[in-house]
């Protein structure tokens, strides 16, 4: 028991709040000990501030209609709209809600690997140049807007066919939808349930980045973990490989936004008992709930669609630089992290269609789900974490246990440990920037002041995080990589 809040340690991994009052399941974090008495001392501290920790996020969750075995939220947990970042929440589909806090604004935020024939001494050799070329091919920014411009038809399309309508417009290959979550297109998209003004903001955003913690990262393989899943992802030691992390820019937000408002009406319409207003939300069966559903799917396809434009344009970029085909530029796999979706699991031996949201948290199907691309079934989905652009990253895979314990999810970044503003305040840009070129990453930006709230001391131990992930057997280490050049909005 800590004050009002009563957390046990099931293992030296995972956590519970055990059920209480108005929670319908109990509420489970992993993490270790350090971790817990940060949530913790951080809940302490926003007593009476109006602002809802992490922790007590995930007992809210726990109280939401229809939830099924906890309320859930991986190593990564930091507040942040309704739901932690980092949750994770299971709802049955008869009884249970659908909620835009548990999906986040930027709607399916996720993150694509390109794996390339090319060795960290084939890119030192030409890192400016590359650095240089990619930050003029990939527009990156806040408003960022770049050269491919769609008609209203043209987005509905998008919005319908995701990945697809990009690669059957030249952006990429037919192969590379066998490697996208959900072949890249999530069915139950409708395009006449997104406003004008939502569309409106993605005319010219296809192919763009955006800002943030965004990023095109080329990035180079230190270490191998896990040689089985290593051979099956196609990556070795000193492989490069390109990360790219971005969502639905401006549409997914502006569907946010507009859902808001029809979910706050329905909360009160279907007499939905919430704990705090922002995680207004309606019952997934019901015509707001559908409605909603329907719009989401929509940006979910319409970042997909973004991914595989920006590949496109990355593997261009690298092509001009170092003579090679673009073809050889393969795609590892593309995931994204602020989703909700219907989906088979077990609970209690019960196979069971549940709808899962994931805010800022990872699907990490185990081995054997034929979700999972065939030439990666014997040993799960690639999960794909990004670090900071000055510290590593990790490809993970999913794991049985991760399956039975936490529907098969998994962290989808270190986790943020202050706020930008904190971190506008602590460091310089410029000044970060010429240190972590001393290291030798180089930075291209267009916003200094953006870079410094991307610090790396900005986030908590992405080691640390993953190894919690790692020891507790949910999520498993494939391979750790470190960046050389990375382009930020």
């Amino acid at each position: 028991m800590h004050g009002d809040i009563s957390i046990k340690k099931i293992t030296p991994y995972l956590w519970e709040m055990p059920k209480s009052g108005d929670m319908l399941v109990p509420g489970r974090i992993y993490g270790d000990e350090e971790t817990i008495q940060h949530l913790l001392k951080d809940a302490d501290g926003q007593k009476g501030s109006g602002f809802t920790p992490a922790v007590r996020q995930v007992v809210n969750v726990a109280c939401l209609p229809g939830i099924q075995k906890a309320s859930l939220a991986m190593a990564d947990i930091h507040p942040g709209y309704g739901f932690a970042i980092g949750g994770v929440g299971a709802f049955d589909l008869e009884t249970g809600v659908i909620s835009v806090a548990g999906v986040g604004f930027d709607i399916n935020c996720g993150v694509r690997v390109l794996k390339t024939p090319l060795t960290k001494e084939d890119v030192e050799a030409k890192k400016t140049e590359l650095a240089n070329q990619l930050f003029r091919d990939v527009p990156a920014g806040v408003g960022s807007t770049g050269d491919i411009k769609l008609s209203i038809q043209e987005i509905d399309e998008i919005l319908a066919k995701g990945a697809l309508f990009a690669v059957e417009k030249g952006y990429g290959f037919p192969e590379d939808i066998d490697y996208i979550e959900e072949n890249g297109r999530v069915a139950d998209a409708r395009p006449e349930n997104v406003s004008f003004k939502a569309k409106e903001r993605q005319f010219k955003q296809v192919g763009t980045l955006g800002s943030g913690n965004h990023y095109l990262e080329v990035q180079w393989v230190e270490e191998i973990y896990d040689e089985k899943a290593a051979e099956a992802y196609g990556i070795h030691k000193n492989q490069i490989l390109i990360a790219i992390h971005c969502g639905s820019r401006a549409l997914g937000h502006q569907i946010g936004t507009d859902y808001l408002k029809t979910l706050d009406a329905a909360s009160r319409k279907y007499n939905i008992p919430i704990r705090e207003r922002e995680l207004v939300c309606a019952p997934f069966k019901s015509d707001e709930g559908q409605r909603y559903w329907t719009a989401v799917n929509c940006g979910i396809n319409c970042a997909f669609a973004n991914r595989q434009a920006i590949s496109h344009l990355t593997r261009k970029g690298v092509s001009r630089v170092f003579g090679i085909d673009m073809r050889d530029i393969k795609l590892l796999y593309d995931v994204g992290h602020n989703t909700v979706k219907v989906e088979s699991h077990e609970i209690d031996g019960v196979k069971k269609k549940l709808l899962i949201h994931r805010k800022g948290a990872t699907r990490a199907f185990g081995p054997g789900r034929e979700e999972v691309p065939k030439a990666y079934r014997d040993v799960g989905q690639p999960l794909l974490v990004g670090g900071t652009m000055g510290t590593a990253s990790y490809i993970l895979r999913g794991t049985e246990k991760g399956m039975e314990d936490c529907f098969g999810s998994a962290v989808h970044g270190a986790g943020r440990a202050m706020s930008r503003e904190q971190a506008k305040r602590r460091w310089r840009g410029d000044e970060l920037i010429r240190e972590l070129g001393e290291k030798g990453i180089i930075i291209k930006t267009r916003s200094k002041p953006g870079a410094a709230e991307e610090a790396p001391g900005a986030y908590k131990d992405v080691d640390k995080v993953v190894e919690i992930m790692h020891m507790a057997g949910v999520n498993k280490k494939v391979a750790k990589v470190r960046p050389m050049v990375c382009v930020k909005g």
